[in-house]
């Protein structure tokens, strides 16, 4: 990810500035603002790969920021948020954002988040996606799991071709319920749940202890490889 361009969002200046210090230690080509106004203008003079954005800032709120720049930019979008602001970061996560992390964090994990997103960001052409023993054929509709055959409803293997299409990416339950269900079903958390539950119960190894399909508590879902 060497020479990746980031924009840091932050108005806390010491926060901000150690972020722009450890983000160039890693390889990255930083540019800050302290604002959503400077976000935004420093966006569209020379955009971004990857945006690594703060939840609360002066003069706008992050969401508003991740709404505008969804609306020319497909560049990956990191919140980062404070604890507490639960609705904030699923109205952010349903704007366009891609993941977050909590204040405070240890950088490892804010660098694997980035380089998660942006590997999602890359082209992904093939119809058969692979994570960890599970192997999604998009075209045939079929899954294998340790080289198995499984057997999934047409509503599993959508709500499990969403997620690993999305590997990484925390999804929030109204995003996946009005993707595989549709409009209609988007307040429905509880029903989304017991499909989450006879997925775990088809692909994991220990479905009382997940290690592909993660919950983010009160906001959504997420699929990763064990090894993550």
């Amino acid at each position: 990810m060497s020479g990746t361009r980031v924009l840091v969002v932050d108005d806390e200046a010491q926060f901000r500035r150690a972020l722009v210090t450890n983000l160039r230690g890693a390889g990255y080509d930083v540019e800050s603002a302290a604002t959503a106004e400077e976000a935004l203008a420093s966006a569209g003079l020379r955009a971004p790969e990857i945006v690594v954005l703060d939840l609360v800032l002066p003069d706008r709120r992050g969401t508003d920021v991740c709404r505008e720049l969804r609306g020319w930019s497909t560049a990956p979008i990191i919140l980062v948020s404070a604890v507490g602001d639960e609705a904030e970061k699923i109205a952010a996560l349903d704007a366009g954002a891609d993941d977050y992390v909590t204040k405070p964090f240890a950088m490892d994990e804010l660098l694997a988040r980035m380089r998660a997103a942006l590997r999602r960001a890359g082209p992904r052409t093939e119809p058969v996606i692979e994570i960890g023993e599970i192997i999604v054929d998009l075209e045939k509709r079929a899954v294998h799991v340790h080289g198995e055959p499984v057997h999934l409803t047409p509503h599993e293997f959508d709500l499990l071709r969403v997620l690993a299409v999305n590997e990484g990416k925390l999804l929030t339950h109204t995003a996946i319920l009005r993707e595989v269900w549709g409009a209609a079903y988007q307040r429905e958390s509880s029903y989304l749940h017991v499909y989450v539950s006879q997925l775990r119960r088809k692909i994991e190894p220990d479905p009382a202890r997940p290690r592909y399909i993660l919950t983010a508590t009160g906001i959504g879902y997420r699929m990763v490889a064990p090894d993550l």
